[in-house]
């Protein structure tokens, strides 16, 4: 029998469920999608059908495995990748959910974060030890939410989406999730990776609900039943994890930033979490089996990708999401017009749910044109906020790393400080990155479906002034989630197999400077505020 020739990813995200087959070259096979349904039953709710999301991964495993004309003996491993934050709670002994998943971008739980901000520390009461800020963003207020309305039964399950995806592949047989998952929560210990019982309690979720927390590659269990039956699932990661990892984000100061429904900016500060005062998120970027932990700063932004669905949906300026790069290059800027999407309220660096989306800047000059270019470079000006605001962290970082140096070599008696003045020197290479220049990003690697519209690719270098690098292969978050799987079962041999099948596609340098236009940005945003 030959051996197996492709590892299979399951990517379910806020929109659509896709089934990506990845050979050993990190290159797509095969792939098959498929939507699901957006329900929006309040202003501010927003819903995805567990149960929906379940059939059609079903149906896009079957898919793609028919259209490369392969079978389960042909794939060694399945990993999963997820929209991170939506909460799906279940019934153990019925498998079914006890109602509609909750979405990370859903904002009904402000009241609950409302009254845990109201205790000392305020929104930033859990950061020292989730790395987040108190949001409605994450998934711990969502399940408190949902036990409220559903009791607390002792067969409840809750999880976030690869914990859903799990259970049913397994056939029930495991309930769990990986750090990067868990520490979307608001309920895990960044340090320990363990569920905190504090918090917990605080939040009012019983331990026995939530899932185990095991690495992120490491073979879970085999599948039982379906087209992949008795392949090894293998790999979870959050999905900008897994872009991350799927980029080969893997050395401390490497940074890419994933454009889909919003967008994501990942920057690998190595075994060590970087906690943020400037509005970031302190996250996992992965955890290998038997390996510390890569912990990571990320810029969460909520809206840019779904912003053109609006226009699509909402307000039929647009066809089809093709059709935006055309009608944005046919006028030479954006007239004036800024759009600052906050249908949610502000994440990164801003976490103000007070705020509402706003059109300013408008005059009679301004068509449909320069508001289809307004759309796209606001996804530019939100992921320079993010830029700004990491770089920020890591020189509050630095400079505390050389104020502990100086006190610790203060103390050292004079035989000892030429070793303390080496120590230091290596501990200061070891913090410079190699994606940075002091605190400085000098390129950002970037994914995800708008990547593919130039424009906005060469906005973004100019509006960063840094080169903008697009991969060969743009799924990386599928091809993230299949190199975790693939290295628990030795697919692949080790991460520098990982690096080395990252290539470069195509490069976008800065032309002109943007200052002027970021400010009247920075501008815009203050207009959205204390709004509701």
């Amino acid at each position: 029998m030959a051996a197996p020739s492709v590892v299979a990813a399951i990517d379910q995200g806020t929109t659509s469920t896709r089934c990506l087959l990845v050979g050993h070259d990190g290159r797509p096979v095969a792939a098959a999608q498929v939507e699901h349904a957006q329900h929006f039953p309040r202003p501010g709710w927003v819903e995805h059908d567990a149960s929906e999301i379940w059939a059609n991964t079903q149906t896009v495993v079957t898919t793609a495995l028919a259209r490369a004309g392969l079978t389960a003996v042909d794939v060694a491993a399945v990993g999963i990748t997820n929209q991170r934050e939506t909460t799906v709670v279940w019934d153990r002994a019925t498998g079914e959910p006890v109602g509609p998943a909750i979405v990370w971008q859903d904002t009904r739980t402000q009241a609950i974060c409302d009254s845990l901000a109201a205790a000392p520390g305020g929104t930033d009461r859990f950061r020292d030890r989730t790395g987040l800020p108190l949001a409605t963003y994450f998934a711990g207020p969502k399940l408190r939410w949902v036990l409220d309305e559903v009791g607390r039964s002792g067969t409840l399950a809750f999880g976030t989406i690869d914990s859903w995806l799990l259970w049913k592949l397994s056939g029930g047989a495991v309930h769990a999730t990986d750090p990067t998952n868990a520490s979307r929560t608001l309920l895990m210990d960044l340090r320990s990776l363990r569920w905190d019982a504090d918090i917990a309690a605080e939040l009012g979720v019983p331990l026995e609900v939530l899932p185990e927390i095991r690495s992120s590659s490491e073979v879970y269990a085999r599948v039982r039943g379906g087209p992949l039956d008795g392949v090894p699932i293998a790999g979870i990661l959050g999905d900008q994890q897994a872009a991350t990892f799927g980029q080969a984000c893997l050395a401390p100061g490497e940074a890419k930033n994933t454009y889909g429904t919003g967008n994501f900016l990942l920057l690998n500060t190595g075994e060590s979490p970087v906690f943020s005062s400037h509005g970031m998120i302190t996250t996992v970027a992965y955890a290998l089996a038997g390996r510390p932990p890569v912990y990571a700063l990320e810029g969460s932004i909520a809206v840019t990708g779904s912003l053109v669905q609006w226009l699509r949906d909402n307000l039929g300026l647009i066809a089809s999401a093709d059709e935006i790069e055309p009608l944005a290059a046919s006028v030479p800027d954006n007239g004036g017009a800024y759009i600052v999407p906050a249908f949610s309220g502000l994440f990164a660096p801003y976490w103000r749910p007070d705020a509402r989306g706003a059109v300013v800047g408008l005059t009679r000059y301004v068509t449909k044109a320069h508001l289809a270019r307004a759309a796209l470079e606001s996804a530019a000006y939100q992921t320079r906020d993010v830029v700004e605001a990491m770089s920020d962290d890591l020189r509050s970082e630095r400079s505390a790393l050389s104020d502990d140096l100086r006190s610790e070599q203060s103390a050292l008696s004079d035989d000892l400080r030429s070793e303390q003045s080496a120590l230091s020197d290596d501990l200061r290479s070891e913090r410079s990155a190699p994606q940075t220049d002091g605190a400085e990003l000098t390129e950002l690697k970037v994914d995800g479906g708008m990547t593919a519209n130039g424009l906005l690719m060469q906005f973004q270098a100019d509006v960063l002034g840094v080169p903008v690098i697009r991969p060969a292969v743009i799924e990386t978050t599928a091809v993230g989630a299949a190199y975790a799987a693939g290295l628990a079962v030795g697919f692949w041999g080790s991460t520098d197999e990982i690096r080395a099948n990252w290539t470069p596609d195509r490069s976008w340098q800065p032309q002109r400077d943007l200052d002027d236009l970021y400010a009247t940005w920075k501008k815009a945003v203050i207009r959205t505020l204390d709004w509701v």
